[in-house]
Parts: structure tokens; C-alpha cells; sequence
């Protein structure tokens, strides 16, 4: 492989993700961990939306091996 075409393929994959990133109407938010009135407005949405999987069982309690 040249490096012109490495150079191309680059720029493709560059000019689609750009692409993607601007026409997804996503909302994508990379601030981190929210706390105070973001957080309260985060639960909110994930009690209104559906459930998709049922939820997973509770781990089993450790054995306490030093009896």
C-alpha cells in the first residue's frame, strides 16, 4: 500500500465520521459523571424509558470461607 492511499483512506474515514457525528441527532455528552440537577434529570429519563431486557438476578451472597 503507498502512502497516497493511505493518506485517501484516511480522509474518507475522517470526512465519514464527521459526516455521522454531524447528521446523527444523537445526544452525545463526554463532560463525565453528572451530579446535582443533571443527575436528578438523568434518572428521570431512565425511569420513563421502557425496559428492553429484563433485569439481570442478584448476585449470590459471598461464602465466608473462614469458619
Amino acid at each position: 500500500m503507498s502512502n497516497r492511499s493511505i493518506i485517501i483512506m484516511v480522509l474518507v474515514l475522517v470526512g465519514a465520521t464527521a459526516y455521522l457525528l454531524i447528521k446523527g441527532d444523537g445526544d452525545i455528552d463526554m463532560s463525565g459523571e453528572k451530579h446535582g440537577a443533571e443527575a436528578a434529570h438523568i434518572q428521570e429519563a431512565k425511569k420513563d424509558a421502557p425496559a428492553a431486557a429484563p433485569a439481570a438476578p442478584a448476585p449470590a451472597p459471598a461464602v465466608d470461607a473462614k469458619k
